[in-house]
């Protein structure tokens, strides 16, 4: 058993984790938070405040496996479950660039700095009405 196995286990712990948060969201947010399985943006905001240091202050550089990184998967893998969903995401973060619109930067790069892609571009000229399922 080299090195390999060991980063194999933890890439699978890492994998289990995200999933179980998102499951422990999902129960904890309750179909009360949901509309039609549409995600509700006050589930969002309570996501992306897990990184208000970064938004607000631009430091530290979320990483991923960080609370703030950990919160901005957990929301993508909702979102994966259908393009309504995908759409109500871009809906409720591009709310919170416009609310918060001096930071609305470090809101944008926050999927870039924990490795995913949203499907959608964080950009105030998106039309979240024509977001793709993005491979869903």
């Amino acid at each position: 058993m080299g090195m390999g196995m060991g980063r194999e286990k933890m890439g699978v712990g890492r994998v289990m984790g995200i999933i179980l948060m998102v499951l422990i969201t999902k129960i904890s947010w309750g179909e009360s938070r949901m509309v039609g399985g549409i995600i509700e943006c006050s589930m969002v905001t309570a996501q992306v405040s897990a990184c208000s240091t970064f938004i607000t202050y631009g430091a530290p550089d979320p990483i991923p496996g960080s609370p703030c990184c950990d919160a901005v998967v957990g929301l993508n893998a909702i979102a994966s479950v259908s393009v309504d969903n995908r759409r109500s995401l871009c809906g409720c973060l591009m709310g919170l660039i416009a609310s918060y619109t001096p930071n609305a930067t470090a809101i944008s790069t926050l999927p870039g700095f924990c490795g995913i892609s949203l499907g959608f571009n964080l950009d105030p000229n998106t039309d979240c009405n024509l977001v793709d399922g993005g491979g869903i």
